[in-house]
């Protein structure tokens, strides 16, 4: 199997060829959500952008298996169900399905393994005794850390130095640690918190364990791909590198992405900012296909700066591909199969262009602005042959059939052909009963009484067609 694919790789610093380990086949680990809310936009983009990857590695013939986790053992969910009066169980059980709920509305295909946490507690543990036993991981009273000085290669991900790394990063200051980079593998338990059983204690797991312990369990090391938000590179990802890599003796992973940061109005997002946006509430006011289009508008690896202007804008643009379907669709339909005119021929051809451009932009990784942009150009060729008078059904089909190869990638057409109730479809006759009459005035009427209940009526030469507002 020939695969051009290239991707930048976080651990090498530089965009490299993808060579999985076994042809033909991906193992593919991306960071999930911590189910302790409704998941924000900036979540978002990273969960999106590796539903594109893995769409793409599909289209491209790989067989890829998919692990994404759920993290329902945390501080920050222990922290909101004491608020919230509930169990930590009954929180993680709540948002693990509003996840779902807002992933599935945007488009993002499930995975094929969703492991938890709770759910893996003795895989946890297994690997903790090793680390203990090997010396790269020690005790203090009831808990356990990882001793970052005694694996070698610690900040090899990050390129940095650990007394650098340490410093303004997400780390727990800690007087029992040996060292400032040193990171809890098991937690004693506290009053009021879950706890389990093990041989350093009850207690419970650290963050960073836990994805180690669920990526081995699920996909063989090392890994084809890890990915996650550019935020979770230090110190997550870099102990799950050091930890993984002093239990196994090997390499954790081939290749390392991270998605670059969300901001909203060009300020980091914050709720004490007042400007934080689940994609819960985005889904309150726009079609949430807007959301998955606005975050493939730009290189993944490249700052996003979330605004009204350019979410409207990204709701055109969805407007515009939507209207393109239809137009595809209805045409289709109308149109009967001709022998190829001398432009048809050079249509024909364009569309050859257009996959392999389309594959091109893919294949560099994974550039969906530049992916968007050829499907855009193919909206406006095919949109200016219709306008010309173009007929032919075997341009319509071939287009039809391009478009929707394109869309097993990008995620964003509609999934089914909506049918209208028959109260509405009865209307839409009478209407068309009515001009055939020459009774324009009850014809209006019933055109402007649809147009109030969301539907546009379009008159052509083929026919009525409609949409919804």
């Amino acid at each position: 199997m020939k695969m051009s694919i290239k991707l930048f790789n976080t651990m090498k610093k530089k965009k490299e060829e993808f060579v999985p380990k076994q042809e033909g086949k991906v193992d593919m680990y991306v960071c999930g959500p911590t189910v302790y809310d409704y998941f924000h936009v900036g979540n978002a983009r990273a969960f999106l952008i590796f539903d594109v990857v893995r769409r793409y590695l599909d289209y491209k013939g790989y067989q890829v298996t998919y692990v994404q986790n759920i993290t329902d053992i945390e501080d920050k969910m222990i922290n909101r169900a004491n608020e919230d009066g509930i169990t930590v169980a009954e929180l993680a059980e709540k948002y693990t399905s509003e996840y779902f709920d807002d992933a599935r509305a945007i488009g993002i295909k499930d995975a094929d393994h969703h492991p938890k946490a709770t759910e893996h507690i003795a895989e946890i543990i297994e690997i903790i005794q090793d680390l203990l036993d090997k010396g790269y991981a020690y005790r203090q009273g009831g808990d356990v850390y990882f001793d970052t000085a005694a694996f070698d290669d610690y900040g090899k991900l990050c390129r940095q130095d650990p007394e650098e790394l340490v410093s303004g990063a997400r780390v727990a200051v800690d007087d029992r640690k040996k060292n400032p980079a040193d990171f809890v593998l098991w937690k004693s338990k506290k009053e009021g918190e879950p706890a389990w059983d093990s041989p350093f204690g009850q207690g419970r797991p650290g963050w960073h364990i836990e994805c180690s312990a669920m990526s081995m369990k699920y996909l063989d090391t090392p890994l084809d791909i890890h990915a996650g938000g550019s935020d979770l590179v230090f110190p997550h990802h870099e102990n799950e590198v050091a930890q993984s890599e002093a239990a196994t003796g090997q390499d954790f992973c081939k290749y390392w992405m991270h998605v670059g940061y969300l901001e909203i109005d060009n300020r980091k997002m914050s709720k004490s900012m007042g400007n934080f946006l689940t994609v819960r509430d985005f889904r309150q006011k726009y079609d949430p296909r807007v959301l998955r289009l606005f975050l493939m508008s730009a290189h993944y690896r490249s700052p996003l700066n979330f605004t009204d202007e350019l979410i409207e804008q990204a709701k055109s643009s969805l407007d515009r591909l939507d209207n393109f379907y239809n137009n595809l669709k209805f045409y289709l339909e109308k149109s009967r199969e001709q022998e190829l005119t001398d432009k048809e021929q050079d249509i024909m051809e364009y569309l050859k262009q257009a996959r392999t451009e389309f594959e091109a932009a893919m294949d560099d990784d994974f550039n969906t602005a530049s992916a968007l942009a050829v499907i855009f150009s193919l909206a406006k060729e095919i949109n200016s042959y219709i306008g010309n008078g173009g007929e032919n059904a075997l341009v319509f089909k071939n287009t039809y059939d391009l478009l929707l190869e394109f869309d097993q990638v990008m995620g964003l057409l509609p999934e089914t052909d909506e049918i209208l109730p028959e109260e509405i479809e009865q209307k839409i006759q009478e209407r068309e009963q009515a001009r055939k009459q020459k009774d324009f005035q009850r014809a209006d009427a019933i055109r402007d009484e649809l147009r109030d209940r969301g539907i546009i009526l379009e008159d052509t030469p083929e026919g009525v067609r409609w949409k919804r507002t």
